[in-house]
């Protein structure tokens, strides 16, 4: 016999959890599927842990809405779950004179967004963090970092206080409508359900053709390679160190990240990944492969960013190339003082036209809620996008 639902979340890390978190407070009948063997085991397992403060995002946008709020409300669920989190603050740091004006507009981003934040000159950035070079600063204090797969797991346990499973090693195979719902076929069976929720991360944009429908946006999985320094070498940086970001590109730049168990890492970079989870050069699909050679959208991108790519790509096959972009903000650094640390893949939306999609983006149809894009700072305000999707499946769930 079918399993029978409300709701069932395709995708257990940590924005399906946080969804299902939000919905079990209306007493629904909730399963979340999980094709691994444990919660947040991609995109929220391999992530820096970094909570953003809403610096970067346009005014307006759904990112700049959710950010800041988000990072209080996982600041305050931490604290009452016991995982651990610190309010470190971080520095984004303009090393040359072409990069103050960008240094101005994320201050004015920064104020339009309700972000606390001060500016430093090159003494105050030395007072706060003596080994990094700058011209000028933006100090951000309500940054932090915390461990986002403790948060995972913090928020499986509250489902299953609450009689919500999560469904792990159970992967989606197919889709078909029954009547007034949906029967979605697993490696562990079926199971019946009034509305789906695609949080499938990596995997977003082909559950939704599974779901019938055709996504507004593909994935582009981009693999962000760290280093960590020996630990002798942590103290060279307080806290949170972060360049000013090249505008074109939807990427942060190699930075300094403190992590909660004290240790430093230094990255990531952003190469193409060669499979939807190829978290190194050796893993590697066909298919997947073949679609970057053929999607129309993918090679207009690739032509736009090319030579940005190059670069990427050159500071991966090259530890020097990546040493050297980190000694922009930090000279003191050396190749000795940094080993291979693991690895993430940020599962990037892309429009058919080539076009990066720069915001979250949320399809809906019927049955169905597909998140389609969310990478950071969707781990910092994850509790505030389950809160989201939780009120577009209620409105399909009248009664």
């Amino acid at each position: 016999m079918a399993e029978t639902n409300d709701v069932t979340i395709i995708g257990g890390g940590i924005v399906g959890l946080a969804t299902a978190y939000s919905l079990a407070r209306d007493g629904r009948r909730i399963t979340v599927l999980e094709k691994e063997s444990a919660v947040g085991a991609h995109q929220t397992g391999h992530n820096s842990g970094v909570l953003h403060s809403g610096l970067y995002y346009p005014p307006g946008s759904a990112k700049a809405r959710f950010a800041r709020a988000g990072a209080e409300a996982m600041y305050r669920f931490c604290a009452e779950h016991g995982v651990p989190a610190r309010r470190t603050g971080k520095v984004v740091v303009a090393s040359t004179a072409e990069q103050l004006p960008q240094l101005a507009e994320l201050a004015r981003r920064g104020t339009a967004n309700g972000v606390r934040l001060s500016e430093m000159d090159s003494a105050e950035l030395a007072e706060r963090e003596p080994h990094v070079r700058g011209l000028r600063a933006l100090l951000v204090p309500d940054a932090g970092s915390t461990d986002f797969g403790a948060v995972c797991r913090a928020l499986a346990e509250e489902l299953a206080g609450r009689g919500i499973e999560v469904r792990e090693r159970t992967e989606l195979r197919s889709v078909r409508r029954d009547g007034r719902g949906l029967v979605l076929t697993t490696t562990a069976g079926e199971f019946r359900s009034r509305v789906a929720v695609n949080c499938a991360g990596l995997h977003s944009d082909t559950v939704a053709e599974l779901a019938g429908t055709q996504p507004s946006a593909r994935i582009l999985p981009f693999r962000g390679e760290y280093f960590e320094t020996t630990p002798e070498r942590r103290d060279l940086v307080n806290a949170l160190v972060y360049p000013v970001p090249d505008p074109a590109f939807p990427f942060l730049g190699v930075h300094f990240t403190r992590m909660v168990d004290g240790g430093l890492h230094v990255g990531p970079n952003a190469v193409p990944a060669l499979a939807r989870e190829g978290y190194d050069w050796r893993t590697w699909s066909t298919a997947h492969l073949r679609r970057l050679l053929t999607d129309p959208g993918l090679r207009v991108l690739a032509k736009k960013y090319w030579r940005t790519g190059a670069g990427e790509i050159a500071r991966s096959a090259c530890k020097p190339l990546f040493v050297r972009a980190a000694q922009q903000l930090l000279p003191e650094l050396r190749g000795r003082d940094l080993t291979r640390a693991e690895a993430g893949v940020r599962a990037q939306a892309v429009q058919p036209d080539g076009t990066l999609v720069d915001d979250f983006r949320i399809d809906e149809d019927e049955h169905w809620v597909h998140v389609l894009n969310a990478p950071s700072p969707a781990a910092t305000a994850s509790l505030l996008i389950g809160e989201d999707i939780a009120a577009r499946v209620g409105a399909k769930l009248p009664g």
